[in-house]
């Protein structure tokens, strides 16, 4: 089940502009751009101790970041993400409570691998909620 908060993600149109501001304005360190193929993003994290906030730029034209930024060209706050202990028998769980996960089923991974599903915003009082599975660390 849901064991934490995860992240934020806000979409921008330059990950770099956005990392120059966010370490030139607040002082935080952007860590390591990466690619996840799979969801057509650039990505890269903020780390804030128990939480993170994940920039995002579409890497490619037909990704979901990318449709976002259509509607919103200067960015914003796409999703937040909450841990889970294991995603498929959390989704099953959220299922039978009426909530409806997004996707055509196939697994969904993160940039590192780690499974991931989303959740309907009319289910989470107008939110995208992203989960993402957190095994045992060690």
């Amino acid at each position: 089940m849901i064991t934490g908060f995860s992240h934020v993600s806000i979409v921008v149109p330059d990950i770099e502009a956005a990392a120059r501001q966010i370490e030139t304005k607040y002082g935080l360190t952007v860590g390591e751009r990466k690619t996840n193929a799979e969801q057509g993003v650039r990505l890269a994290y903020v780390e804030l101790g128990g939480a993170r906030i994940e920039l995002m730029e579409p890497s490619r034209p037909d990704s979901p970041v990318a449709k976002f930024l259509e509607r919103n060209p200067r960015g914003g706050i796409h999703h937040f993400c909450l841990s889970v202990d294991n995603v498929d028998a959390t989704a099953k769980a959220l299922a039978c409570n009426g909530v409806r996960v997004l996707g055509d089923g196939k697994p969904q991974h993160n940039v590192e691998g780690e499974r991931i599903a989303f959740i309907h915003p009319g289910d989470f009082l107008g939110a995208l909620v992203e989960i993402e599975e957190h095994g045992p660390k060690g």
